[in-house]
């Protein structure tokens, strides 16, 4: 557990902060980070505010930049071995915003009808 929190950290402050690929979105986050047990891989889920397009650009960004992400990772935490990356595009974000614009405007035209 110790070790995804770690990662996650890490990972959203090497993405934030280092990575210059302008198809990166800056609305970009680490939304969750699983490492396996034998620290071989990663699956790094990403939210990315934005439309279907810059979600792709970022995916694509973020996969031709694994090379520079593992190497930085690996100066900035201690593991046995630097694990793969899997870059994820999480909605679930997206989607809880969705979700709350509709309620929103449910309550609304409830709030008008009466």
């Amino acid at each position: 557990m110790r070790i995804n929190e770690e990662v996650l950290r890490e990972l959203s402050t090497i993405i934030r902060s280092e990575v210059k690929d302008p198809r990166i979105n800056p609305m970009t986050s680490v939304v969750r980070v699983e490492v396996a047990p034998d620290l071989k891989t990663c699956k790094a889920y990403i939210s990315v505010y934005g439309d279907e397009q810059s979600r792709k650009d970022t995916l694509k960004g973020l996969k031709s930049a694994e090379g520079y992400i593992r190497h930085a990772l690996a100066k900035s935490v201690n593991l046995r071995n630097t694990p793969q990356i899997q870059f994820i595009i999480d909605q679930s974000i997206e989607y809880g915003v969705q979700m709350s614009h509709r309620i929103d405007e449910v309550t609304r035209q409830d709030a008008e009808s009466r």
